[in-house]
């Protein structure tokens, strides 16, 4: 069921008070102009409330009417800039029925009138998130504080989240600017111009709302140098009626050829805004009367979409046979439109009287995405373009990388930073699109990471070109890539774009992963041949010692050869010594055991000489050779009076019995196996899918063992395993050694 648009008026009309209310905040002609715009909203919006959202959004406003009618810490009336950015928003936009819900509940919402529960309920959870939006954007302190960089760089990631939230704000700036023309606070109306002037009218161009973003421009200079403004809209005014004359005499034999050839079309002709007039004479350093294209005139032709590019290039061949065209002057946005979704072709053709007078072609649809921007782009495309998200894209990089200096922020905004894009062809012809000043490189991640990652260069139009070749229009890219290219640190000075960017550093990143990998297989190598085995936590102590702040650093470095693992492992056992204590055990804690006791249970690491424990005996396992229960052995006595146990095949026991035959004692093992041990185990076999799955599986499985560490080596098919494992005694180890040598796949396996 569908509301008359005089209830619907009627809805719309919360501002007109009652005699007996309070509205001596607001004067008697602002309450008319209320009562005008609700009005001129309900006619804007037939179509796009229905009857329940209508009588829902009446009950809201009617619930928060008394505050309405209230003026913010500047004098503007609240009421009447709500109802000034809806109008605007329908009237210049479209009129969306979530935004304009969303503009006029905010203040609402703002002043806790209204809660976002009962916001949803009424108007829906896609206003709610346009109201959050708003409210991010407003936690930044006002505009007089947006030329902190701080504040810019979060208004402008809140903007970013939603592009409706751009949108609104865009709207919202223009009706401001129109309502501080006579503002007492001149300081206060020059801070909103600059924001409106490098803020909000960037945007505007960036979302291809070209006629907000005039006004923008206009109205802030107008503020912020009145004199000048007068002048050129004084000097427009006194030549006006010839400049009208001019444009009707251009424009009538064109609309008599362009009828003859059978086209439906509309010719209008335009004035360029007065700071796009004061840009040129500051540019060209002139003055106005040395500005000769002063207008534009604009053919719009009324056809079908398959027929566009036919009849706006029919067009334009009729007008260059009737003018002289500039061919460097040229714009073709119909072949290739702007990334905002414009599209126009610009001719500038010497009419009567030796002038120059710029000609745009265009369409109904093209135009109507011109006036309107990206929001009408969308209502014929039916989704968001990629072009959007590509802009949002850019500007949260420039956010990432922007200096300390707003301007210089600003300056980041401005259209010349990513309207003016390149577009170059690959050799079998497809276009890409990139951003001004794109290199080869750039060109090369565009088409495929892997191909930017081992790109050496390029040929371009027959010509050799470096990596750090920029890119121009028209240009035919051939990308030169080679198996041994790879990125480098400097590549991120030579990219442009963020995609390249983005990727490179996911490279080098990769990369180091890598070279650390191959400095823990390294480091590993040589511990292993020095019977030493690695701590984590201590070897981490000894890599922050070395200064670095992580392990992927370290090992890093040492796979390039930049550390010497030997000066490492000798700073390893230097810590080691100081931090670890001695491993002993003393005799105390076990009962002495005799020939009739050998079937007791008994602790394992009893340390037995000439047959006999001793009571306050001190000893510790040697880490060369690191014997188990079971193993033949001998002690050593060290100087601190420490007795060391190695086993009697160990690597360093023939040289200890040369040079130190005084010290050595005959010791055995006493009482029964209980304590883990480690022990290191060498697998060689073929380097099958699963062999280490089935060996680690059949570890798990075996009772009192644990695996305790496991490097795997493999080359040309051949795999090597090198395995700790903690076991009991020499027995549970030979019946493990005889299970692993069943796994398919393992050809060798031994204690090392």
């Amino acid at each position: 069921m569908q509301i008359s648009s005089s209830d619907k008026a009627s809805a719309c009309e919360p501002t007109v008070a009652r005699p007996d209310e309070d509205v001596q905040s607001l004067t008697y002609g602002e309450l008319r102009e209320l009562s005008i715009l609700s009005g001129s909203l309900c006619s804007m919006t037939t179509d796009r409330f229905t009857a329940e959202e209508v009588q829902s959004l009446k009950n809201l406003l009617r619930t928060a009417r008394p505050h309405t009618l209230v003026r913010d810490s500047h004098g503007l009336p609240y009421s009447l800039m709500t109802l000034r950015t809806a109008c605007l928003f329908a009237e210049a936009v479209e009129p969306d029925r979530n935004i304009l819900a969303a503009i006029l509940l905010f203040p609402l919402s703002r002043a806790g009138i209204l809660d976002m529960p009962s916001i949803e309920k009424s108007a829906g959870p896609d206003v709610v998130v346009l109201i959050n939006g708003l409210h991010k954007v407003m936690r930044f302190g006002g505009r007089t504080g947006i030329a902190n960089t701080d504040n810019l760089r979060g208004l402008l990631l809140s903007l970013a989240d939603d592009i409706r939230v751009i949108i609104i704000m865009i709207v919202h700036s223009v009706a401001l600017m129109r309502s501080i023309n006579l503002h007492p606070d001149e300081q206060w109306v020059r801070n909103v111009s600059f924001e409106a002037d490098c803020l909000y009218a960037q945007l505007a161009h960036r979302l291809g709302l070209y006629k907000l973003k005039s006004e923008l421009e206009d109205l802030s200079l107008k503020y912020t140098n009145r004199e000048i403004y007068k002048q050129i809209a004084n000097k427009l005014n006194e030549t006006k009626r010839a400049r009208d004359a001019y444009i009707t005499a251009f424009i009538e034999p064109v609309k008599e050829k362009l009828t003859a050839a059978g086209l439906r079309f509309s010719i209008k002709g335009r004035t360029k805004s007065i700071s796009s007039i004061w840009a040129k004479i500051r540019k060209q350093k002139v003055d106005l009367q040395h500005i000769y294209d002063l207008f534009a005139i604009r053919v719009i032709i009324d056809t079908p979409r398959e027929r566009e590019k036919r009849d706006c290039w029919l067009a334009y061949s009729i007008l260059a046979d009737m003018y002289t065209a500039n061919p460097a002057r040229m714009k073709d946005w119909i072949t290739i439109p702007k990334s905002n979704g414009y599209e126009s072709l610009h001719a500038t053709v010497m009419g009567p009287g030796q002038k120059w007078v710029e000609v745009q072609f265009r369409t109904k649809r093209m135009d109507l995405v011109a006036e309107k921007g990206l929001a009408a782009h969308w209502r014929y495309k039916g989704v968001k373009g990629d072009s959007t998200d590509q802009w949002m894209n850019n500007v949260r990089d420039i956010l990432e990388t922007a200096g300390s200096a707003p301007m210089q922020m600003m300056r980041s905004l401005r259209p010349d930073a990513f309207t003016k894009e390149v577009f170059a062809f690959t050799p079998k012809g497809d276009l890409l699109r990139l951003q001004n000043g794109a290199t080869v490189l750039d060109f090369a991640f565009a088409i495929h990471t892997n191909v930017g990652c081992r790109c050496s260069g390029a040929i371009i139009d027959g010509v050799h070109r470096r990596i750090n070749h920029k890119i121009a229009n028209g240009d035919t890219v051939e990308i030169i890539t080679s198996p041994t290219q790879k990125p480098g640190r400097d590549w991120l000075s030579i990219a442009v774009t963020s995609k390249a960017r983005n990727k490179i550093r996911q490279s080098l990143n990769e990369e180091k992963a890598h070279k650390a990998d191959l400095g823990k297989e390294l480091l590993a190598r040589r511990c292993k041949n020095r019977k030493l085995e690695l701590d984590d936590a201590e070897m981490m102590r000894v890599i922050k010692k070395m200064g670095y702040k992580s392990a992927n650093d370290f090992f890093s470095d040492l796979a390039d050869d930049e550390i010497d693992p030997a000066r490492f492992i000798a700073l390893y056992e230097q810590t080691l010594a100081k931090t670890q204590e001695a491993v002993h055990v003393s005799a105390e804690e076990y009962r002495l055991t005799d020939d009739n006791s050998a079937g007791k249970e008994a602790p394992a690491e009893i340390l037995a000489v000439g047959g006999k424990t001793i009571k306050g005996l001190k000893y510790k396992l040697s880490k060369c050779c690191s014997p188990i229960f079971g193993d033949k052995v001998f002690g050593f006595i060290s100087s601190d009076g420490l007795i060391k146990v190695h086993s009697t095949d160990c690597p360093n026991a023939p040289n200890i019995r040369l040079r130190y035959p005084y010290r050595i004692i005959p010791v055995e093992w006493s009482g029964a196996p209980g304590k883990l041990m480690p022990v290191s185990v060498k697998v060689v076999g073929h380097d099958d899918i699963g062999i280490v799955t089935n060996i680690t599986s059949i570890i798990s499985k075996e009772p009192d063992m644990s695996l305790r560490s496991i490097s795997i080596d493999s080359h040309d098919g051949v795999f090597q395993g090198y395995l700790t494992i903690n076991l009991t005694d020499t027995d549970r180890l030979s019946s493990l050694l005889r299970k692993l040598k069943t796994v398919k796949g393992v050809k060798e396996v031994s204690r090392m």
